[in-house]
């Protein structure tokens, strides 16, 4: 089944609607010019708030980070007792290898360029961080935005990738879209955000009947697969 992360919570009940409709994933966001950036007092309360109703293991949480001090990253993990990091800048494999958290590497995927040229520079970036023990996950590149852009790229370019990697799928989603990337890319997981809000606040709803796509659409192409 296809996993799926929400990204950029910011309230106890949010998390409570993703769990209970199937997130695999939870983000928060710790990168300090995202507008849904939360200081570590007030993750860490989410957190723990979420953790007092919910009783399971899944669904996983991830910080989100970008470009941001080492020690700074492993302390908000720790502090807040993160199961999970998301790098979302530059980081390099060494800085990886030295967080305290299972890492998902973020590398963004230009849409200024020729399919096949962007597909060489992606695979490189993929192979690299994959060889090093790192999930990845695909994001569409836009000039100083590091995650959230609300924009989608070139499927193909993760239709191809996806026959020999795993990676989160990310960028634009939403749940009138959804189904169709799945067809079509057959991601190991995605990621979603401002897809699921309404005037920029999570949506309960958006966000239920984006995992229903998302089951809806694995389950069909298993019944294709059978016949």
């Amino acid at each position: 089944m296809t996993k799926v992360k929400i990204c950029g919570l910011s309230k106890v009940d949010d998390a409570l609607a993703a769990a209970n409709a199937g997130a695999d994933f939870l983000g928060i966001l710790f990168e300090p010019r995202s507008r849904r950036f939360l200081d570590a007092e007030y993750a860490k309360d989410l957190i723990q708030s979420f953790r007092d109703q919910w009783h399971r293991e899944s669904p996983a949480w991830v910080g989100v980070f970008a470009n941001q001090p080492l020690e700074e990253v492993n302390h908000l993990l720790t502090y807040c007792n993160m199961d999970m990091a998301q790098l979302s800048g530059n980081e390099s494999t060494d800085y990886c290898s030295q967080v305290v958290r299972p890492v998902v590497k973020v590398i963004h995927v230009r849409n200024n360029a020729p399919a096949h040229d962007v597909l060489e520079e992606v695979e490189r970036s993929l192979k690299t961080y994959r060889d090093s023990g790192h999930i990845c996950m695909l994001d569409t590149f836009k000039e100083g935005i590091l995650g959230g852009t609300g924009q989608v790229f070139n499927w193909e370019v993760g239709q191809r990738l996806a026959r020999d990697y795993s990676f989160l799928l990310a960028g634009g989603l939403s749940p009138e879209n959804v189904a169709e990337a799945i067809r079509q890319v057959q991601p190991w997981g995605l990621d979603v955000s401002s897809g699921v809000e309404t005037v920029g606040q999570k949506d309960a709803a958006k966000i239920a009947e984006f995992i229903a796509q998302v089951h809806q659409t694995d389950e069909a192409l298993k019944d294709t697969a059978r016949t």
